[in-house]
């Protein structure tokens, strides 16, 4: 009798729980569908999740959070002990269990991009540190939540403000470590991105838009030489070319061009997922960016962000497309990045994206009813008519100074010449410039001063080569005490990226004149080198 009492105990037991299963599932589904319909989060269910994220989200359910919070609580007490590398490994599986939870994501990321990577004093070691913050947003989170616009905008944040500013010691070598990897990518400065977008981003699909003698000659010449798709990648990224035992089993030029294209677009996609064809459309909205500065990594995932999440629309995200198109424009041009010593970067102006700038303000103001974006649109017309005076574009500088006029009806201080405000401007920017102001105005004097010379007025030419010598040695002696962090490249250096930059982009009649000046004035530190020694000799 007792076994049987039992026996109906455990089945009104294993009744009730069958309810209350079915109770808590029917619920569960409806809580989903309504926070899907309502947009409740913006991330929708996780889909192409790997096989662990598929398992924790099924079979743990709510104990999950449980798990989560007892890797938070390791995670806090391994970074109070001063060991950070168990916590990559924490992180990963806090957002495996929790892929929604989007929030904690964003803030292990930033930990580790800002607070553990300035405990560590190498640049290598803090880069370390920032990579896998970027890779755990990018690589992870992303993944999972393509649609929260928190993710780009944290994602963009590190870019713009953790390796674009100044405030940290070593944000020079994160600089050239972005601009000498996707150099690498590029093969060179700038790609062909009309091509790049119109080209297959997998080896399925590169291999199926080939006709099928070439897939078949490219299939034989994988075999023969030994190689399959992945191997063949990851040779060409180490390498940056193909394998001669490839080569000569498939000597076709214009097909092996088109896939070393594919290669560089696979490398681009897989590992830095920046797709091509969203940078295209940035180019041809704000103009043509350099893609190996983080302003314009920054700019990239904002604009994702805005084109992920279901409304299109994110006022942080914004933000950070105006912050950076700004940045891009005071120096959003590449001249040189140090591939050795990783000291050095030295940038000038992408004059293209003024008007870009500018009318970019003027919509975010319109469409936030914010003053801060109209703050910072009068804010960047004033640097903007110093630079383009800077750089020799008088009427555009002048045609900027009569719309801020209109901007600001009344002003004293706008109600001068060009050439007094811009002396104003100048001395403010001297005394408070940050490297880039400071970089930006005297590449904008070597600039024209190789623009006079070429031209034959050279009293205009050595004029401005000595106001440049004159603004750099008063930076420098401003920013003597913090010159690690706020210094500029030697003089030198800056002048001979300024000049090849001209020697590029001038006309070749123009370019060949200014070649001819900076080979006899070699000629004439060599003879003066000469004569030192020879003197220095003759000395007792």
């Amino acid at each position: 009798m007792n076994r049987f009492k039992s026996f109906i105990m455990y089945m009104i037991v294993l009744g009730i729980s069958v309810g209350l299963l079915t109770g808590i599932g029917i619920s569960s589904s409806r809580l989903n569908r309504l926070v899907k319909e309502h947009h409740l989060h913006a991330t929708g269910d996780v889909s192409n999740a790997p096989p662990i994220v598929a398992f924790t989200t099924v079979a743990l359910g709510s104990f999950r959070g449980l798990l989560a919070d007892l890797l938070w609580l390791r995670t806090t007490a391994l970074q109070d002990e001063g060991n950070y590398f168990e916590m990559v490994q924490l992180a990963s599986w806090i957002t495996k269990l929790q892929p929604n939870f989007t929030g904690a994501t964003a803030y292990l990321a930033w930990n580790m991009a800002y607070n553990i990577s300035v405990t560590c004093s190498s640049p290598e070691d803090r880069w370390r540190w920032i990579q896998r913050g970027i890779e755990l947003i990018r690589d992870e989170a992303i993944q999972y939540n393509p649609e929260d616009p928190l993710l780009y905008k944290e994602l963009g944040w590190i870019y713009q403000h953790k390796i674009g500013n100044i405030m940290d010691d070593a944000n020079l070598y994160y600089k050239n470590q972005i601009a000498v990897a996707l150099s690498r990518v590029f093969g060179g400065s700038t790609p062909n991105w009309k091509e790049w977008a119109n080209t297959p981003q997998t080896f399925a699909d590169f291999r199926q838009s080939m006709s099928a003698p070439n897939r078949q000659a490219l299939t034989k010449a994988l075999e023969d030489s030994g190689f399959t798709p992945s191997t063949l990648e990851t040779y060409f990224r180490e390498n940056e070319k193909l394998p001669e035992a490839f080569v000569s089993k498939y000597d076709q030029p214009e097909n092996l061009r088109r896939l070393i294209t594919f290669l560089r677009v696979n490398w681009l996609v897989s590992v830095y997922k920046l797709d091509p064809r969203l940078i295209l459309t940035i180019n041809e909205k704000y103009g043509a960016l350099d893609w190996r500065l983080p302003e314009s990594q920054a700019i990239y995932w904002a604009t994702k962000g805005l084109e992920m999440t279901p409304l299109h629309k994110d006022l942080s995200c914004e933000r950070m497309i105006t912050q950076s198109l700004k940045d891009a424009f005071m120096g959003g041009r590449l001249l040189m990045a140090d591939t050795k010593g990783f000291a050095t970067v030295i940038t000038v102006p992408n004059l293209n994206v003024v008007d870009t700038v500018r009318k970019t303000f003027q919509k975010a103001e319109e469409d936030n009813k914010s003053s801060s974006f109209r703050s910072a649109m009068l804010n960047f017309m004033k640097d903007a008519i110093v630079i383009l005076y800077n750089f020799g574009n008088y009427t555009k500088a002048q045609e900027y100074l009569n719309m801020l006029r209109k901007e600001e009806p009344g002003k004293p201080e706008l109600n001068v010449s060009l050439d007094l405000f811009v002396l104003k401007e100048w001395a403010e920017d001297v005394r408070d410039a940050t490297p880039k102001q400071a970089n930006d105005i005297i590449s904008g004097l070597l600039y024209r001063s190789c623009n006079y010379l070429v031209y034959g007025d050279m009293d205009a030419a050595l004029a401005h080569e000595r106001l440049a010598r004159f603004v750099y040695n008063r930076y420098m002696k401003e920013h003597e005490d913090t010159k690690e962090r706020t210094g500029l490249a030697a003089y030198a250096k800056i002048k001979e990226a300024v000049t090849q930059s001209c020697l590029r982009n001038f006309a070749p009649p123009l370019a060949k004149i200014l070649q001819a000046y900076l080979d006899q004035e070699k000629a004439k530190a060599q003879e003066a080198q000469a004569e030192a020694d020879k003197a220095a000799d003759k000395k007792p």
